[in-house]
Order: C-alpha cells, then structure tokens, then sequence
C-alpha cells in the first residue's frame, strides 16, 4: 500500500541539520525561539480587529499576543511558499481534495474530508495554545534548551502519531 505513496523525498538527516542551523540562528539573531503556533494567535487578533475595531487590543491575551505581522507570521508565510516552490520545483505538486489515503479508509466524500480536516486544525491549534507551543516550538526550540515541558510534549507527539499511524495503516485496511 505505501509504494502507491512514494515519491522523490529530502533526506531527513540533511532537512534535520538545516532545521538545527534555522534554530541556532533564530536564536543568535532574535533571542527567540522558532514557533508557529503565536503566529496563528496574531492572525486571529488581527482578523478580530478588522471585524471589532481597536476593542481588541484590550483584551489580555493580545496584550500578550500583539495581533501584528512579526517574524513568526513570517516564518508561516515562507514555510507555505517553500512547501510550494519545494513540490513544484520537484515535480510533485498536484491539487487534490481527497488524497488516496484518506479516500481509501473514510471514502471519496470531499466534504467529510474537509469537515474533518477543519476540526483537526481547530483541535491542533486548541491543543497549541494550551500546550504553550506547538511541535516546532517544543520540539524543535524547547528541546534544543532541555526544558522539561517540551520533552513531555514530543514524548507527547510521538504517542499521538503512534496511534493516528495504527488507525489510518492498520493491518488488513
């Protein structure tokens, strides 16, 4: 079933070293770790503000959160382009509503599909801002500086992953 799946992929101990490279210099750079979740945060303020007004610079968490465009937003931003020009670039790149995956365990139907996409990135994204970070700020930034949390979280992370594979490649379809 996996080969149907295949396709030309980076080597993960080069995009590994890359990513440690990133991180030491957004550290070196900025003072601040590499995370995305924030930046989902900010986006949500600022859409709040274009619908509200100024009311939402009041509330405590975007006192917390400023609801600007800053270098996380931007790190979102060129993670979505790279993903592009990367798949693009490599030849893969092809628009599809319901991948093969999912069409063979749930069924062709592209709203459930969508549907259940939109409730796992609600959940992801619930689950980020509870965790205090997501996997790139616990798994990439909190373990590089060994805090306790974001070990924890990854051990976290890989239980869920674990259990998402057994469901979606269990034995027999």
């Amino acid at each position: 079933m996996l080969e149907q799946f295949e396709m030309d992929l980076w080597s993960p101990y080069v995009v590994g070293a890359g990513i440690g490279v990133l991180n030491c210099f957004a550290f070196l750079l900025s003072d601040r770790p590499i995370g995305c979740s924030s930046a989902y945060a900010r986006a949500s303020g600022m859409i709040e503000r274009a619908v509200r007004g100024p009311k939402v610079e009041a509330k405590a968490y975007y006192r917390k959160f400023e609801p600007v465009v800053d270098w996380e937003v931007m790190l979102v931003a060129g993670v979505v382009i790279g993903a592009f020009l990367s798949a693009s670039l490599s030849g893969s790149f092809r628009m599809e509503t319901v991948p093969p995956l999912w069409r063979e365990r749930f069924g062709p139907d592209p709203i459930l599909r969508i549907a259940a996409a939109f409730a796992g990135g609600v959940l992801l994204g619930l689950g980020a801002r509870w965790a205090g970070g997501c996997t790139s700020g616990h798994g990439i930034s909190g373990t590089a500086q060994l805090a306790a949390s974001s070990w924890l979280a990854v051990i976290c992370f890989f239980i869920g992953g674990v259990a998402t594979a057994m469901l979606l490649f269990r034995a027999g379809g």
